[in-house]
């Protein structure tokens, strides 16, 4: 009996020491690498001043990470005999941006703190970064990720929303990441700072009701009926390079330039969310940040778990 209570007791002192492990902290590094922020803002302050797009490429990526596996840098790793790589995946193909910034902020914190911080802290730290950088809001990033030694391209095929869903089908998806539909249409948000390929946008400039004939219109002059497929048009015309709230005004004057945004408000259970943050862009900008952070919260991978990448792209 003795050593059954011993043993009990054992398990127990692992199972808490795991669950405080398991705690996400703003503070994670400050002993560690305490330089180490300065350093990825340094390198994302860079990388957005040389292209304005950047930034929301950055908050993108974090997102798309996030949302396979949860946030663990899986998107990074590069196809080998034994990962198929996200990177390759429908949704992040020649779509998601930024690799080589994070692989440039990387670098930099290796050369002051070699093998302590994560490459999944760093793409969640860098999202926070581009979002100030632009205007938006900043926040404390709570960190402590380490990195997967896998990746999925199923997964990121299935998971990750799509410019054709219904409001349904993304306030499903979002719940099942542990988010709500406000977190969504805060997220969303940051559209404002994106661009779309014309094959994303050609049916609903050409097809939907719902859409601004003048808005339609000059958005056919960089997305013809053929061709053209990977023509860039801004998702917000009137202000693309500041993080604001004209998204959310553009929406209400069916001016959303992908399905899935204009889905946003149609008749639905968010055009309530969509007006109140078209007249307060306070209070966007304010659940913008706590989505980010409930994002950035998505099973992340903690204590011994993982590993630390001293390569983002490659396993150790």
């Amino acid at each position: 009996m003795a050593a059954k209570a011993a043993a009990s007791f054992i398990f127990m002192l692992f199972f808490l020491s795991t669950a405080c492990q398991a705690k996400l902290s703003s503070s994670f590094y400050d002993k560690s690498c305490p330089n180490a922020e300065s350093a990825i803002r340094t390198a994302i302050s860079a990388a957005i001043a040389r292209e304005r797009r950047m930034a929301a490429s950055l908050i993108r990526l974090h997102f798309h990470d996030c949302f396979v596996q949860g946030c663990d840098a899986s998107i990074l790793l590069d196809e080998t005999s034994s990962i198929q790589s996200e990177k390759t995946a429908g949704p992040n193909n020649n779509s998601v941006r930024g690799y080589e910034v994070i692989d440039k902020a990387k670098s930099e914190v290796e050369k002051i703190c070699p093998g302590v911080v994560s490459c999944a802290d760093i793409i969640a730290v860098a999202a926070r970064d581009a979002s100030a950088y632009v205007g938006g809001p900043s926040w404390a990033v709570k960190l402590g990720r380490r990195d997967s030694t896998t990746a999925s391209r199923d997964l990121a095929n299935t998971d990750l929303p799509a410019f054709t869903d219904s409001l349904d089908t993304l306030i499903s998806g979002f719940q099942k990441k542990g988010l709500t539909a406000r977190d969504m249409v805060a997220l969303s948000g940051s559209h404002t700072l994106g661009q779309a390929q014309c094959f994303t946008f050609r049916d609903r400039i050409y097809s939907a009701s719902n859409i601004d004939a003048g808005f339609a219109s000059t958005r056919k002059r960089r997305c013809p009926l053929t061709g053209g497929q990977a023509n860039l048009a801004p998702l917000d015309m009137v202000t693309p390079n500041s993080f604001d709230n004209n998204y959310f005004k553009n929406l209400m004057r069916n001016k959303g330039l992908l399905h899935s945004d204009q889905v946003l408000f149609n008749g639905g259970s968010t055009d309530s969310i969509v007006t109140e943050y078209s007249r307060n862009p306070a209070k966007f900008s304010s659940d913008f940040a706590s989505a980010m952070i409930k994002m950035g919260n998505i099973h992340p991978l903690t204590g011994s778990a993982g590993q630390i990448r001293r390569i983002c792209s490659a396993l150790n």
